[in-house]
């Protein structure tokens, strides 16, 4: 069972910038695609974005509420996903998770990871 690992988050200003980063070894060879959630204090989690296993601009989407200011990319050689937000907001505050997707077992059943913490602040 492949379990990531999210790194990269810490306490920003509104509108700054992080970059976080996912690695799930095993993600590339089993062509997985990835996907970004985020969980605040008192929500359920929800989706951010996603990246398919080709990478390409056309394979990635992104949750309304982000969709201009986050970008996902991925350097399959490091089986690593990224987030780049930029013009953060405080209502962007969560735990940030990644978390594998697609059509066979290995991607199906991959674990959650730890989570990383961003926090806003206005």
């Amino acid at each position: 069972q492949v379990q990531p690992v999210e790194s990269g988050g810490g306490s920003v200003q509104a509108r700054g910038s992080l970059r976080l980063s996912c690695t799930a070894p095993g993600v590339t060879q089993n062509r997985c695609d990835m996907d970004w959630y985020r969980q605040a204090a008192g929500k359920q989690r929800e989706w951010v974005a996603r990246i398919s296993t080709d990478g390409t601009d056309g394979s990635k989407r992104y949750t309304e509420s982000v969709e201009g200011r986050f970008s996902i990319s991925k350097d399959k050689a490091e089986d690593t996903v990224w987030l780049q937000m930029n013009s953060l907001k405080p209502e962007d505050t969560a735990i940030y998770f990644c978390k594998t997707r697609g059509p066979n077992y290995f991607c199906q059943k991959g674990a959650w990871g730890q989570g990383t913490q961003v926090t806003v602040s206005s």
